[in-house]
């Protein structure tokens, strides 16, 4: 997630210069081809600039809905961060000895700690399930797009991130035997919620609560089931390909359009008009391209890219409140911005 104000100028012509390498020779041939007269056909200008508003709107509509699955999903991280703090207050208030006074206060508060600590595995390990590639992200791709998707992850994305992996391993936060059992399930995440249930029936059992805090901290636990089964549904149905994809062929064919319809009616200016021309027409299809370019790189909000939900800090911050509940002062630094990027 870019967090300055402005988007500077020169990440701008990194993230998209690469498009006038192109752009200026390809516009410059056409012109030349006008400038010498070698050919003369001329394309209404009319039929192009109708051609061109249809895909405007066309782009903006894609545009929209991918905005619309990005913020979706910064909702759902949302909640998880007023429900995980929901769930630390409740470890800290419920469990206790009110009802089982056999039990010593540091056995209570490694209980206490198991099950706080289970939830940050948990966080952690929802977050690594969700920035696994699927088949029609950019990094997935072959040739061109997956080398500059794995550029843009490396200078605009998770290579930002100086961070140990060690502190966001289950190993730091579950027992061997668990740690273990965990990792090798199909769904980890989803076994980690279903261990804290189990763990919660074990304490009622030692009355260490009630039935009526064992039923509310059951409800929390469906709730992160909820908000996990939200973002695995962003992650695992993609933006239709109907809508992805079809707003470049419209482009594309906006682009070999337009040069036929303005650069002939620049040419009447001169000299002046020829390289006026040039400049406008690539410059016009790059407005069109990077219009498609912020959609298609929204769309995927797990994609460990620079638009990326920043599901790392997010986990961070929920860690440091956690623990800070347990009373602990050892604690985790907070996940900074490194070039204007939150990951």
């Amino acid at each position: 997630m870019i967090v300055t104000k402005n988007l500077s100028f020169k990440r701008l012509i990194s993230l998209t210069g690469r498009h006038f390498l192109w752009l200026f020779p390809a516009m410059t041939v056409v012109a030349a081809l006008y400038y010498f007269e070698i050919i003369s056909i001329k394309i209404p200008w009319l039929a192009v600039s109708v051609i061109g508003a249809a895909v405007a709107f066309y782009v903006g509509f894609k545009n929209n809905q991918a905005y619309d699955r990005l913020w979706e999903a910064r909702k759902i991280w949302g909640g998880i961060v007023n429900e995980s703090r929901s769930w630390g207050m409740m470890v800290d208030g419920f469990v206790s000895d009110q009802f089982n006074q056999t039990i010593s206060k540091e056995e209570l508060h490694k209980i206490k700690r198991r099950l706080i600590y289970r939830h940050i595995a948990w966080l952690y390990a929802h977050r690594a399930q969700l920035l696994v590639p699927t088949s029609w992200e950019h990094i997935t791709q072959g040739g061109h797009y997956g080398k500059l998707a794995d550029k843009y992850q490396r200078n605009f994305g998770v290579g930002l991130i100086d961070d140990d992996d060690e502190r966001s391993s289950l190993d730091h936060f579950l027992g061997p035997n668990e740690a273990e059992k965990v990792k090798n399930a199909v769904n980890t995440a989803t076994q980690l919620i279903n261990e804290q249930s189990r763990d919660l029936r074990a304490l009622r059992k030692q009355e260490l609560i009630d039935d009526f805090r064992h039923m509310r901290m059951v409800d929390v636990l469906r709730s992160f089931y909820t908000l996990q089964g939200k973002n695995e549904r962003i992650k695992k149905f993609p933006f239709p390909r109907q809508y992805a994809n079809m707003s470049r062929y419209f482009i594309g064919i906006f682009i070999i359009l337009l040069p036929f319809s303005a650069i002939p009616e620049m040419l009447s200016l001169g000299t002046l008009g020829l390289f006026l021309s040039i400049l406008i027409t690539v410059l016009i299809s790059w407005v069109d391209i990077v219009m498609e370019l912020i959609g298609d790189y929204s769309e995927n909000p797990f994609s460990s890219m620079i638009n990326d939900i920043p599901m790392l800090s997010l986990c961070r911050t929920i860690e440091i409140d956690l623990r800070e509940i347990l009373g602990e002062k050892d604690l985790p630094p907070a996940i900074k911005a490194n070039r204007g990027v939150l990951m």
